[in-house]
This record gives structure tokens, sequence and C-alpha cells, in this order.
């Protein structure tokens, strides 16, 4: 590790409670799942989506389904993505307070969030997210106490470098025949749980490829959670809510015309859709929804949203495990058996599964502080 820079001989500044933190994560997992489902309801599972995802629409119900998945993509990924680094932030201001090294021993909570995201990839979904916030979270472990100018050269490099990379690939997108039909799948894809992971095991690198490839992107929004952190974004205050405005202003209301001309722009704009523009949004988001709970008594809508938020690997882990059993033909295979019914079933089946996540996080955290993988998490690092 670099030696210390005069910020971090700063006494930290004393802990200030962030209310939105939990609603915020609870709004996030719940939002991932809103572009996760689509994989799990498609005949063949992911592999069949993936092979059908840059074929424009050409149907009613193929622009309603690419409308519905264009709500979701992205947006709530990226807003999770900062939320890790508003999480490294306070565990590294917390170092501080305590006089404690940093970054200590977050190395071996970077490695078995990487060992369980693997177990989750594995076992349960080609999507997980969690090894590449754990090589993330390593990384960015040892950027958080720079200064702000070196923070700040490092997003911007970083950012630059994500966004002339995703630039690059769309351009060759373009330059390559239109999709026709629908790709055919195998329904023998999903007949066999123990196909599927070895199928997992077996085709790692090309699954694996998103984890390298929004690399750069994590670490940026990474740093960005943690300075906005810094900033005061999250405080009840008036430069807080100064700062709030303006990522509600420019985050929607550049964000959202932007994600409407990306989309109409058609599938090989994919990757500008769900990497690009989403993290305009999700600040956007990230601002509006703190104030709202800033402002906000409690209702069950917090309440659930505070539920899942405290258990949120849990609940990321246990909404696709529930929709591979629900859809694919090793348990109830409803993704072929509703197929006829696309796309309007599918966000039917968000909506169950969200609120059973609500209902199992809220019914667990009456006897325990933390989730179930949070629990085991917290007594595998000794803490």
């Amino acid at each position: 590790m670099a030696s210390p820079t005069r910020q971090e001989h700063v006494a930290a500044p004393p802990r200030e409670r962030i209310t939105a933190l939990d609603v915020l994560r609870g709004i996030a997992i719940l939002g991932t799942f809103g572009t996760n489902v689509w994989l799990f309801a498609q005949p063949g599972g992911p592999a069949a989506w993936f092979a059908d995802v840059l074929k424009p629409a050409a149907s009613a119900a193929e622009w309603a389904e690419s409308g519905l998945l264009a709500l979701a993509n992205g947006k709530f990924l990226a807003m999770l993505t900062v939320l890790f680094g508003v999480g490294i932030e306070l565990q590294y201001q917390a170092a501080r307070r305590r006089g404690a090294p940093w970054a200590g021993r977050y190395p071996v909570r970077a490695a078995i969030l990487f060992a369980e995201g693997l177990v989750h990839y594995l076992l349960v979904f080609e999507g997980d997210v969690l090894m590449s916030y754990a090589i993330t979270s390593l990384l960015v472990a040892y950027l958080v106490g720079r200064s702000d100018r070196a923070v700040r050269a490092w997003i911007w490099v970083l950012g630059t470098l994500s966004a002339v990379s995703i630039a690059l690939v769309t351009a060759l997108l373009t330059t390559l025949p239109e999709q026709t039909g629908t790709a055919p799948y195998d329904p023998a894809a999903t007949a066999s749980w123990v196909d599927q992971v070895v199928h997992r095991f077996t085709d790692a690198g090309a699954y694996r490829l998103e984890t390298l490839m929004i690399l750069p992107s994590s670490v940026v929004l990474f740093l960005i959670g943690s300075r906005l952190v810094r900033a005061g974004a999250f405080g009840d205050s008036e430069p807080g809510a100064r700062i709030r405005r303006r990522l509600t202003l420019w985050g929607l209301g550049l964000g959202l015309p932007l994600n409407v001309l990306v989309w109409l722009a058609g599938p090989d704009f994919f990757l500008v859709e769900r990497y690009l523009v989403p993290p305009l949004i999700a600040l956007g988001l990230l601002a509006l929804v703190t104030t709202w709970t800033l402002r906000a008594r409690g209702g069950p809508t917090r309440r659930g949203l505070t539920a899942v938020g405290r258990t949120a690997l849990s609940c990321y882990v246990l909404q696709n495990l529930l929709a591979g059993i629900v859809c694919y033909g090793w348990g109830l295979g409803l993704a072929e058996r509703l197929a006829g019914f696309r796309p309007w079933w599918v966000p039917v089946l968000w909506a169950v599964v969200s609120l059973v996540n609500v209902a199992a996080a809220t019914l667990w955290l009456r006897r325990f502080d933390r989730g179930p993988l949070e629990l085991l998490m917290h007594r595998m690092r000794g803490a």
C-alpha cells in the first residue's frame, strides 16, 4: 500500500447516520432484479437471452418487452455500485475513528465476497455481480484514502477508458449484419440443475466477460460513492440538499432523454443503454430517493425497502434462486409454459418475487439484526 497521504492523518469526522442508505439498497436490489428477471424468464435460460439480445424488435410484444427492459436496464446496477462505494467510505472512516490501519483486514472481506459470488455464479445465476464487486472493492480500498486530486484523476482516466471501450464496441456492432428471426433455444438447457452448473463452469470465460468489462466503470462509481459521502450529499443540510438538487436535475433531466434516444436507436446501442447512460439516471434517483427519505415519515413501503436493504446480500441471492425455481425446467418451468404470454407475465413475476423478498426480510429481521448471508460473512471474517 502507498504511504498515507496528508488527508489520512486528519482526524476522521464523527459518524453521521445515513438514514436513506437501507432504503436505497432495497430499491437497488429489487431494481436489479427488474433486469435479471428477463434472463430467467427467457425460454432456454440466459444463454438463449444473450443470443437474442441484439435482435431488433419486430412486433408490438417485442417492442413492449424492449421498453420494459429499458426501464431497469443498468440503472439499479449502477445505483448498487455507487452504494458499495458508499459502504467502503463508511468503513474507511470508521477505521480512522478507531485509529486502526487501513485497509487492514479488508482484503479478507473482499476474498469472502468473491467466494460467495463464485458459489452464487456456479449454483444460481450466470449474471452474478458479487465477484466483480469483490475485485473492484479490493482496488478501491487502496484508492479511497488518496487525495481528492488523485481520486479525480482515477475517475477521469478510468471513466474515459470505459466510455471509449464501449463506444468502440458499439461502433463495431453497427457494422454487423442485422439479426432476423428468433434464435432457436434448447429446452434441455434448463432441464437439469446439475447440467446448468457444469455449463456455467465450462463456459465461465464467456459468462464472466462482463466482470472484466465493467471493472473500470465500477471503480469510477465506487469512488463517486465515496466522494458523495465526504461531500455530505446524504446529509440533512443545505449543502447536501444543494448537491442532491444538482444530481436530480442533471441525472434525470439529461439521463432520461438520453436513455429514450439510445433505446430508440436499436439493439446495436445496448451497451450504451446498459453502461454509459444508466450512471446518470442512477445518481439522479439516488439523490431523489435520499431527499424523499429525509422528508417522508415511515410507512409500509419504506419499512419494506429498509428490510430488503438491511438484508441486501441475502435478498439478492434469494430473488435469483426463486426466479430459477419458478422459470427453469428443473423447477416449475414457467419460462416455457408461459412463453406465449411474454412480456406481460414477466413484470408480474418480478412483483411477486419482490414481495416475497420484502416479506422474508421483514420476518427474518424480527429475530436477527442482519440477513443470513450477512451473518455468515460476518462470522467468516471473524468480526
